[in-house]
């Protein structure tokens, strides 16, 4: 289980990072240094991803001295960093909080904070870290599999948020534009003429913003493969097509839905009261495991899922990766469960309009696209499929050069 860093960094002026050259440690110092916080930190190595730190104004001693930690009011280590090290000494002589971090986090129901609505990229990768409001992590379901409730909670609200922006003008032709990822994201909304009664139009908007907030998901999970990165410095690769993610983006979609249909969408605390009890009860339903339970599965699912003897970056620490983007969707299969898996899905045809035809999200092409392709106009909904079977591809070779 990983250790909760938000108390330990509530009102600090300076926090040092021992190895923020690694993966987690220069994603946490970056969103750290977004929050207005100072930070410094230091590493065994010299890396682009030091060079990129420094060039965003967060100072990087290569080496670990005790000096490095000089004027700071928390020193955060991960695992990695052993209790020799003189920066960790330092900071206990002087009495400094030490606290752990890593990523990543088993939750339980009575573990899952209050859900908060959030629609910014910055508010996101806070979630991923572990200094939001709500909590995020792992989940275990005997039906379901393990349930991402980041991912959840991140499609459940952009449906939220493009439900409020579709139903006043539904029917309109229309745009709606979201930061890039590697490509310029732009949801394009087609001119159609809507059902005449309103709780029809309120059911197909609502239908309409859950589909739409899906392909954003599948989009996500293809944009993480060919090298985009929330935070500069971090890649997201090992995370891309990972077993659990669609299935959880999904879920988080149908549940907004049924919160929105349910007469909760009018108002964020109307629908973050909704969301709360929502989330509770599907993963009641999913037959919920307890946090033992859970982290025992983690330990079956070595070898298969994962690959306990790779460290973070290395891509095929994640040894499953799920590249089928459908909606309609079983779980992927976790080995010794015997209980039979929960299909969800999301209806093609929605009160005799095909959700396709009225709206999808179109990727062009943006100032940097890492690995991808540069399309002749655009990605389409319909293309993402071939783009995430191309990523498949190139996995299976590479996987199958580094066994030989």
């Amino acid at each position: 289980m990983a250790l909760s860093i938000k108390p330990y960094i509530e009102n600090k002026e300076r926090i040092h990072l021992i190895g923020i050259g690694g993966v987690s440690m220069c994603a946490l110092g970056m969103v750290l240094h977004g929050m207005g916080i100072q930070v410094t930190g230091s590493d065994m190595n010299q890396s682009k991803t030091t060079d990129h730190l420094e060039e965003t104004g967060i100072p990087v001693a290569i080496g670990h001295r005790a000096e490095n930690i000089a004027g700071a009011d928390c020193v955060i280590r991960t695992a990695a960093a052993n209790n020799d090290n003189p920066e960790i000494a330092a900071a206990r002589a002087a009495g400094i909080p030490i606290p752990m971090y890593q990523i990543g986090n088993v939750l339980t129901l009575g573990t899952l904070g209050k859900h908060h609505y959030n629609d910014s990229a910055f508010g996101a990768v806070k979630n991923l870290l572990g200094l939001s409001e709500e909590q995020n992590g792992l989940i275990y379901t005997r039906r379901g599999g393990f349930i991402d409730i980041a991912h959840v909670r991140d499609t459940a609200d952009n449906t939220f948020y493009l439900f409020n922006r579709i139903a006043p003008t539904l029917g309109q032709a229309g745009r709606i534009f979201y930061s890039e990822e590697l490509g310029v994201r732009r949801v394009q909304l087609n001119a159609f003429t809507p059902p005449a009664g309103v709780r029809q139009r309120y059911q197909l908007a609502a239908w309409l913003a859950g589909h739409l907030a899906f392909e954003i998901a599948q989009w996500h999970e293809i944009a993480q493969w060919y090298g985009f990165q929330s935070v500069p410095g971090f890649s997201e690769e090992i995370s891309a097509f990972s077993p659990e993610d669609l299935y959880s983006n999904l879920l988080g979609a149908r549940l907004a839905i049924n919160v929105i249909l349910s007469g909760h969408g009018g108002s964020l605390e109307d629908y973050n009261q909704a969301m709360d009890a929502a989330l509770k009860q599907v993963l009641t339903r999913l037959l919920v495991a307890t946090r033992g339970e859970t982290e025992a599965m983690f330990q079956q699912i070595d070898g298969d899922w994962w690959n306990s003897h790779r460290r973070g970056p290395d891509k095929f620490l994640v040894l499953k990766c799920n590249y089928d983007l459908q909606e309609n969707r079983l779980p992927t299969p976790v080995p010794f469960e015997t209980m039979p898996p929960y299909r969800l899905t999301m209806p093609e045809q929605v009160g005799g309009f095909r959700l396709r035809d009225l709206g999808e999200l179109q990727i062009y092409p943006g100032h940097d696209m890492q690995a991808l392709p540069v399309p002749a106009q655009y990605y389409g909904a319909g293309a993402f499929q071939g783009v995430a079977d191309r990523a498949h591809e190139a996995d299976k070779t590479q996987l199958a050069r580094t066994e030989k």
